[in-house]
């Protein structure tokens, strides 16, 4: 039997704002590992409280990973930047982040994830979908490729933490403005 075919440890819904403390301890979890996200902590709860309140005002894509006895494991966002924000031409473009507590990975929950954040996405005016991620998390590099994005270009040693480089490749999925997919 591969993972395709058990059951997923935890069901995938969207967030909501009654998830935010659980949200952010999952959050600071793998950012405290110091090696799959940029944060090394979780944000501030005022942070984390308007981000939340954010994605849910305007319906954008976010996802969790809930397992009945831990809770919130993981979690998947795809983040459009406001209009306060947005530079003309760009409000097509969405930026996927997403994390898995280690002892979930390898489950089949980062594919779930992804797969209910895209196909939300769908729904939206989203057309491109794109992210950053470590060279050295190839788990995840062929979860993004198995998801259709592509790699657009690598920032060499961008990354300098605890001593070590590491690269950061960046990935896109486009969607023709036209079609489903």
């Amino acid at each position: 039997m591969n993972a395709a075919e058990k059951p997923l440890p935890a069901s995938i819904r969207p967030i909501r704002a009654a998830d935010l403390e659980e949200f952010r301890a999952c959050l600071d979890r793998v950012a405290r590992e110091r090696v799959h996200i940029a944060f090394t902590a979780a944000p501030k709860v005022q942070q984390a409280q308007f981000f939340l309140g954010n994605m849910l005002k305007r319906a954008l894509p976010f996802v969790v990973a809930e397992c009945p006895i831990d809770g919130i494991v993981g979690w998947c966002d795809i983040y459009v930047e406001t209009e306060d924000e947005l530079r003309p031409g760009y409000s097509h473009v969405g930026r996927l982040g997403m994390g898995l507590d280690v002892k979930f990975r390898g489950l089949g929950l980062g594919s779930a994830m992804l797969r209910v954040a895209l196909d939300l996405a769908r729904s939206t005016r989203i057309e491109r979908v794109e992210l950053q991620v470590y060279a050295s998390n190839e788990p995840a590099i062929a979860l993004y490729r198995k998801f259709g994005f592509e790699t657009e270009g690598v920032r060499r040693r961008a990354r300098k933490l605890d001593g070590r480089y590491d690269d950061v490749v960046m990935m896109a999925r486009l969607r023709p403005p036209q079609m489903q997919d």
